[in-house]
Parts: structure tokens; sequence; C-alpha cells
């Protein structure tokens, strides 16, 4: 491991000045005069905190930091906010400097990101797992400023690029996180460059005896290669220059990875693998004259070489979301060799270099549509909690790496779409509604089903039923994980109101045979029958899954079980004999209950069923267990027990002061607004001084509905509570119920 508190070498302090003196030559274009005090500070700054600091690696962090800015300007073309925070980024990652001491010092701009990043780097700090729910937290931080994206993933190529630094089992973890998430990303921001370098160097560290075999067999064929490609140029040059073009042709050689997934998807040698290298003109022309150019272009080279029609790319007309603009062909060139021509002007080539950095220059916007579209859709599915965070991890890297598909609403507006997606998604991407009541759609004039893929050009026309509702094979047949989310919201909805349905059955049921239906019987029927969840028994209740006889003779034999029990422990015994367990979970002093008038050091536990507290009109049951639980009169059991086993009922009455606390809860429904859970806590900790075991809260509808637990020392608190939140805004109701 390197030592990593050792002073800076002379080669390192060298190395530390070529990059400083590099940065500023990179920043040159992006500084105006306003910003160079600024940009000095950061600067400075980096140099005073992290002279002493070295990398895991061991690395000087301020050259790090350094290189971060260079690649932040010069290969991702980010301006003078990014490279200041690309310094300040590995000195408040080692707690050197504090948000509040960039604040005093920096502008909001720079602020807003430096606290992205910070959030980035504490959940780096907890060695937080690419598959975990805190990896939710850090995507949804990505997704508020893109500009974090950007300078994360200029910080991973450049510990990409330093990785043989690293021991082994770093370069592992840190190869995988890059490709599993950075690398899409950086494909998704047009970042070609940088994606196809960071796959190479991934494949570098994670297969490297097939990389090296790659890059031999390059090398060995580079004169070959080279010749062949002059052969090829040479004539497309003549003509181009006859019809006064300003361009600049050269060849480009794929990368490593894109070759070596070549030979596996094609199960072939490398000698076979014949589209090594791609050919790309650049002309140089006015913005007006573009489209026409390029196909003027293509005109010329496919005038000199065969096309192949099936593998004509044009991103002219409709370029990707991510901003990319080219136009590619595929053509027969010398010797029967299939080559890819790359068409694209100076502007189309920066933006495909360099990504959205660059569309934002030229446009002269800060953001770009499709950009937001995505941010917007990562925000919405992150920010559900229903959402399983390695599904997600799953379907958001998927969704990164599928190209697009464009079609048309019957208005004509344009709808981009992943490809693979299916007349549900396109249903769902409109409006939830429009997805959960799609029965099929019209496209271009023809009836098709749900299933139907959509494709470049399609016009599509959604067709609905009222008397449609979603179905849970539907998740078979939606690809997009917008569309997978809105759905499995809408299973869940039509789950819970089957769930409610079935309850009310069994209630109406049970009652006509004199049962009622208690939280605690619910509890027996779910354990007895087997089910994971509360709900799924209710549904099979109403889906007649499950015969409400079958309760009732469940029902039944319970009661003749606990009869007998009850007969065979009461004989000879009285109320006295009785003392409860000593594991119970709320125990009140023995001076406050008075119970059957004179029995006194009885133990007792109060009921779970009705939570009784002080000052509740109350009563004693001996339990078969040998104890006394003590329930409210008017507990939802006290019917039942009062007819079926008169005879174990003791009267019970609270005496003196108030002693203890007691655990009550309180049901409370609303307005769903983002402070409501906010004002209740405050009412009860603040305002009321009480102790809160526990709120949860569900919204539905823009209705909230919320559980809370507190501990009370009497029924007149708990009153007083109750009317303190009924007074909060947004707040319907506030009812006592039984269960906590």
């Amino acid at each position: 491991m390197p030592n990593l508190n050792k002073p800076i070498s002379p080669q390192e302090r060298k190395d530390i000045l070529q990059s400083y003196k590099s940065l500023l030559e990179a920043s040159e274009a992006i500084i105006q005069p306003g910003d160079v005090k600024m940009i000095r500070e950061a600067i400075a700054v980096s140099l005073r905190k992290a002279t002493h600091i070295r990398r895991i690696s061991g690395t000087p962090a301020l050259l790090h930091s350094l290189e971060i800015a260079r690649i932040v300007v010069e290969e991702v073309g980010l301006g003078r906010t990014s490279l200041i925070c690309s310094l300040l980024y590995d000195v408040l990652r080692n707690g050197e400097i504090t948000i509040e001491e960039i604040r005093e010092q920096f502008d909001d701009h720079v602020v807003l990101i430096m606290e992205g990043l910070h959030k980035v780097a504490d959940l780096y700090n907890r060695n937080t797992s690419i598959k975990s729910e805190n990896f939710r937290k850090l995507l949804l931080t990505f997704a508020q400023d893109v500009r974090v994206i950007l300078v994360i993933i200029a910080d991973r190529l450049r510990t990409m690029r330093t990785l043989e630094r690293y021991d082994r089992q770093s370069q592992e973890v840190i190869s995988s996180e890059v490709a599993y998430l950075y690398a899409p990303m950086a494909h998704r921001l047009g970042l070609y460059t940088i994606k196809s370098e960071m796959e190479d160097l991934v494949m570098k560290f994670t297969n490297r005896e097939m990389y090296k075999f790659i890059a031999k067999k390059l090398n060995e064929t580079k004169r070959a290669r080279d010749k062949y490609i002059s052969e090829f140029i040479a004539p497309l040059k003549k003509e181009l220059s006859d019809q006064g073009l300003d361009f600049d042709i050269k060849g480009r050689t794929k990368t490593i990875n894109s070759i070596f997934h070549k030979m596996r998807k094609q199960n072939v040698e490398f000698e076979q693998v014949y589209d090594l290298f791609a050919i790309r003109i650049i002309i140089d022309t006015d913005i007006k004259k573009e489209k026409a150019e390029c196909w003027k272009v293509y005109s010329i080279v496919t005038d000199k070489y065969q096309p192949n029609p099936s593998r004509l790319r044009d991103w002219l007309s409709v370029p990707k979301s991510n901003g990319y603009e080219s136009l590619h062909t595929t053509v027969l060139g010398p010797n029967h060799k299939w080559i890819e021509v790359q068409i694209r002007t100076k502007r189309m080539d920066e933006i495909a270099e360099k990504g959205l950095a660059a569309h934002w220059r030229y446009k002269g916007i800060k953001s770009e549509r499709g950009l937001d579209q995505w941010l917007t859709n990562v925000r919405e599915i992150l920010e559900n909690p229903e959402v399983n965070a390695v599904d997600f991890i799953d379907d958001f890297r998927l969704n990164l790496y599928e190209e697009e598909v464009f079609v048309f609403t019957p208005k004509g507006d344009l709808r981009r779409l992943p490809k693979g997606a299916t007349v549900l998604d396109f249903a769902f991407d409109i409006h939830s509604e429009v997805g959960k009541k799609c029965v099929g759609a019209r496209v271009n004039q023809k009836n098709v089903s749900i299933k139907y893929e959509l494709r470049n050009g399609d016009q599509v026309e959604i067709q609905t039923s009222s008397n449609q509702e979603p179905k849970r094979d539907w998740l078979s047949v939606v690809s997009t994980s917008r569309a997978r989310t809105k759905l499995k919201q809408a299973l869940r909805d039509i789950e819970y109101k089957e769930a409610e349905i079935g309850r009310e059955m069994l209630a109406r049921r049970l009652k006509n045979w004199k049962m009622e239906l208690t939280d605690q019987l619910i509890g027996q029927l779910v354990k007895h029958f087997r089910y994971k969840s509360v709900h799924d028994f209710f549904r099979d209740i109403a889906e007649d899954n499950l015969d409400a006889v079958a309760v009732k003779d469940y029902i039944l034999k319970e009661r003749e079980k606990e009869k007998e029990q009850a007969e065979n422990q009461l004989a000879g015994r009285s109320a006295e004999n009785f003392v409860t367990p000593t594991d119970h979970e709320e125990e009140v002093g023995h001076d406050v209950l008075l119970i059957d008038k004179n029995l006194s050091n009885v133990n007792f536990q109060l009921a779970k069923c009705c939570n009784p507290i002080f000052g509740d009109d109350i009563f004693g049951f001996v339990s078969v267990n040998g104890g006394i639980r003590i329930h409210r009169k008017n507990c939802p059991n006290a019917p039942d027990m009062r007819q079926k086993y008169g005879y174990r009922i003791v009267p019970a009455r609270w005496t003196g002061e108030a002693g203890g606390s007691y655990l009550a809860a309180l049901r409370v429904t609303g307005e769903d607004d983002i402070g409501i859970v906010t004002n209740i806590s405050q009412v009860v900790s603040k305002d009321m001084g009480l102790k809160m075991r526990s709120i949860n809260v569900n919204s539905h509808d823009g209705v909230f509905e919320g559980t809370l637990s507190v501990f009370v020392n009497n029924k007149q608190l708990l009153n007083t509570l109750m009317k303190k939140i009924k007074n909060i805004r947004g707040v319907f109701d506030v009812s006592r119920f039984d269960a906590v």
C-alpha cells in the first residue's frame, strides 16, 4: 500500500506545475474578466488545503484536482463554475474545507454544485454499494444538477487513467462501478469519447488477457490499416475538394472494447472482424447549410462506393435526445470490405465529442429538453419509495444504454421513447390514466394491440375503455422504467381496493352469524390460513378463493378450544389467584388500579386490543394464561367477552392519581401536504411535550391517512392532544383507535 504521508517529490512537484499550466491554457477561452479572481481563489484554496493530502493510489490530491478540472474544461467543455467545483472537490471530500467556508468565498452556483458533490462524497465515505438504498440518494443528487454528474464522471475518468496505481481489489471495485453506472451515464450525456475510453479501461483491468491480445493485434495491423484508409480516402478527398467543400477527413480505429463485443456477438476471431475502423468526414459550414451539405457529402460517398441501404442512420432529421447529430452509412470499399462512414459538421462533431456541454454553448441555453425530461423521469422513479433499489438501478442502467424511437401523436407532437417501447409504454408516457385504460391503438391507421413494438415515424392514437383495468401480465409488456413504476402503483391501488371489498364482505357475513371481525381475529386468521399479508387474505375473500364459511368454522373451533381450556384452568380458582407474567410491555404501579374492590398485590397487563389509559372506563378479564388483562369498556372485543365468558370478568377502576405513561394510538386524515407530518410532530413533541413512539403516513389521490402512537399520562391529556392536531391546517379528522 502506498505511503499516504510522504512529502511531495520533485517529480510530483514538476507534474503539478505542468498540470497547472495546462489548466490555465485550457481555461483561457472560458474565463471572463470577472471570473479570474474566483478561479484564482479556487486554485489558491486547493493549493493551500491539499498540499499534504494523497489519494489511496498515492497520487497527490492536488494533482488529481487539477487533472479533473482540466478534463472538465478540455474534454467535457464546461465553464468556470464547474472548473472551480472540480478544484474544490477533493479538499471538500477530505474534510479540508466545509460548505460554509465555500459559501463565504464563492457564488450560489458554485455552492449548489458543491452541495451535490458533498452529498455524493458523504455516501462514498460510507462505502455505499451501487445496489443499495443509499445509492438511490446518490442518483437523486445527480438528477438535481447535471454538472454534478459531469464533475463526477471527470473524477472517475481520471481515477481510471491512474488505476494501475491501485491494489487489485480496488481496481475491480472501481472498474465494476464505472462499467455499471458511469460509462452508461457518459453515453446518455453524449460523451462518446469518454464513454469509449472508460469501457476500454474497464476491460483493461477486468479482462486483461483479451485486452492485451486485441491491443497487440491492432498494433501489428496498424501499418496495413493506415495504408487501406489512405487508399479509401484518396478519391473522396479529390471529389470533395472539386465540389469546393471545406472539410477534414480521417480514419478512426474502433475501441478495443467494441471490437471485443463484435468478436463475441458474431462469434468470430479478430482477423474476421472487418469493420475495425470508421471514416469520419467533418465539414466546416454555416449552420443554415449544414443538412444540405451533409447530404451532398453522402451523395459523393455513395457515388464512389456502393452503400448498404439497411445501414443508413439519419440523426440529422431527428437528433438523439442527448443532442447527437450525424449521418452514418456503410459502404463497400476496396477489396470488398464494408466501411462505416460518418458525416457531420464541425459543430456536430464537437457536440459528439463533448456532449451536452457543447450543445449548451451552441444553443445558448442552460439545459436540453431531452435531458430535462430524462432527469425528471429519474427523479419521479427515485422519489417513489415503493421502488426496489436493485430493480430500479438495473432498469436505470438499461434505459441509459437504449437507443430511441421517435413517434407522433395524432396532432403531430413528437414523442421520444427507448427502443423496444410498446403501445402500452406510449400510453403511460402520455398519462397514467391513459395507460391504465389502454386497450390498444391505431398505428398508421391500423389497429394494433398493446404489445405492438413502436417503430421510428409511427403515428400512434391510443384507444381506451372505461371498463379496462391494469393487469399484472402487463408488466411483461412494458419496457420503460417509467411505465413499469406507474403500472406497479396502479396494481397496488387495485389490490388495496379489492382488499377493502373483501374486508367488508367478511365483516358482513360474520355479522350475520353474530360474530365480530376484530384486529386480533384478523391476525389469527392470516396466520392460520398462511397468508403473507392481510391484503392477500382479504383479496382472496373478495375473489372467492377463500370461503367465508371456512373462516366461520375456524372461529367456532377456536371458541370451543378456548372454552375447554378456561374451564380446566379455572376449576377451584378465583381472580385473586391470578398474577400476570412479568414480561408485559406496559406495567403500571399497583396503587393506580383497584380490581374487584379489595383485591391488592395483583399484577396485571393492559390489553393491546384497546390500550386503556388512565381515565378510561375499564374492566378486568381473567385470561387462560393465568393473568388479568385490563380492557376499556368500549373495547371492540368487550361484547363477545361478556356474552361468552362473563364468569371471567372482574370489575376494575382507576383510583388515586395517574401514574406512569400509557401508549395511545390516533388515526389522522387530511389533505396530502408536504409539511403535514412535521406540523403533527411539532404539536406532539414541542407544544405538548409528549413522547412519540411511531408515525406512519400513506397518501392516495391527494388525501393522506396517518397513524401515530404516543405516550400520555391520562385520557384528558389525550383529548387535548386530539383537539390540537385537529386544529392543524389541512387535517380533516382525528380519532382514537384500538390497536397500536
